[in-house]
């Protein structure tokens, strides 16, 4: 019999798993991967091996819906069907916000549930469907060990001054603070930076993917990321704004251009490198097109990158190394490229054929700051965090035959 942990992303009308499994190694190998898709109008079920080669297939129909609960019981009955011996023993939930309460990963139980759910008003777009999630599995497997793995988590290590808005105390205590997201992310780089360059104490990392951000680490820990209320602020994004004057908001409003709905589903979906290019939000297509719009965007996309790496250099008091990581951050050697260019003056130098190859270093031999691009493993993070908080005996065990001489 094979204990397993499945890590679950759950989105409003699809659900990404991973399978993995519980051995008491430093990273329990992954078994298989895959996602529920249109759950909501088409849905259809493809999972793929350890090779990222298809190993199933399934769809339900066009017209015919599933809610998570559903695909949930799907996935599981599928798991344990058709790899031997396996049975799944516990489940890791991608969760944004943790909210004041959660500086780590936590199990789930009904009060965590409680506090998460009603942390829904303040990130609309993804929390509602990881707490759904987390709800309809219980439901379903009752007695299953859950572990919820926020991404705000890793940010509470910033200063209480950058975690701080200049607002009341009344409006402070409702919530509203820098939370900081794409932690799980960089909870992951921050450990492979140190294997890579362990003498880099100041680092930058951008998680550059649809939804971007960078966060400046000291010492592994997060000092300042770019993310900050909701998933909105920050660095322009695929459809998503990034960073904006809170009285053009106001304007909007008031000119009745947009009423509060209507404003947050614009700055959600229709503005970033999506809303400035007017062609697309994926940096694939505006990289291969020659019109001014894209290239303009793209030159927005590296200016505001190099705006926030100045600042967070001044936070670290100097950079050891900058890390990309993500979609774009891991295949686009044009914006990695146009970026460093920038940062010529910070000691980032590019050697062009390491970086056209996409790394792993991408820094000439005798940059004064080493660059990287460092796959991140999100699934990875969530699977051994719920591997260390169910399974603690079997982590020992493996501690303690690690430290026998």
């Amino acid at each position: 019999m094979t204990d397993a942990i499945v890590v679950i992303n759950a989105g409003s009308t699809s659900l990404k798993f991973g399978a993995y499994a519980v051995d008491g190694a430093d990273s329990p190998p992954l078994l298989c991967r895959g996602e529920i898709d249109g759950m909501q109008g088409d849905p259809c079920f493809a999972v793929s091996n350890t090779s990222g080669e298809q190993w199933d297939a399934h769809a339900w129909g066009k017209d015919q819906t599933i809610d998570h609960k559903t695909a949930l019981q799907f996935v599981i009955a599928w798991l344990e069907a058709n790899i031997a011996g396996l049975k799944v023993a516990a489940a890791g939930h991608r969760i944004v916000l943790g909210g004041s309460r959660f500086a780590a990963p936590v199990r789930i139980d009904d009060d965590v549930l409680t506090y998460v759910d009603s942390l829904v008003v303040m990130e609309p777009s993804h929390q509602p469907y990881n707490v759904r999630c987390a709800r309809a599995l219980g439901e379903a497997f009752p007695g299953l060990p859950q572990v919820a793995c926020f991404d705000t988590s890793f940010h509470r290590t910033m200063p209480e001054a950058a975690q701080t808005y200049a607002l009341p105390k009344d409006v402070r205590d409702a919530g509203v603070r820098h939370w900081g997201y794409h932690g799980i992310s960089y909870d992951y780089i921050s450990r492979q930076i140190a294997k890579l360059a362990p003498k880099a104490r100041r680092v930058i990392a951008a998680h550059l993917g649809g939804g971007t951000s960078m966060c400046a680490m000291l010492d592994g820990k997060s000092v300042e990321t770019t993310m900050g209320f909701a998933g909105m602020s920050g660095l322009p994004m695929a459809t998503r704004s990034g960073d904006l004057p809170p009285g053009a908001l106001f304007y909007l409003l008031r000119s009745k251009l947009f009423d509060v709905a209507s404003l947050e589903k614009m700055l959600y979906e229709r503005a970033g490198l999506a809303g400035l290019s007017g062609i697309s939000g994926d940096m694939r297509i505006l990289q291969d097109s020659k019109d001014k719009a894209a290239i303009a965007a793209i030159a927005h996309f590296v200016h505001a990158m190099t705006k926030y790496t100045g600042a967070y250099a001044a936070v670290l008091g100097g950079l050891d190394a900058f890390v990309f990581t993500a979609g774009i951050g891991e295949h686009s050697a044009p914006v990695r490229a146009a970026l460093c260019a920038k940062l010529a003056w910070l000691g980032l130098h590019l050697d062009a054929s390491a970086n056209a190859t996409n790394g792993p270093r991408i820094s000439a031999s005798d940059s004064p700051v080493s660059v990287w691009v460092i796959p991140t493993n999100e699934e990875l993070m969530i699977a051994q965090h719920t591997h260390a908080l169910v399974f603690p005996a079997k982590q020992s065990k493996r501690i303690a035959e690690k430290e026998q001489p």
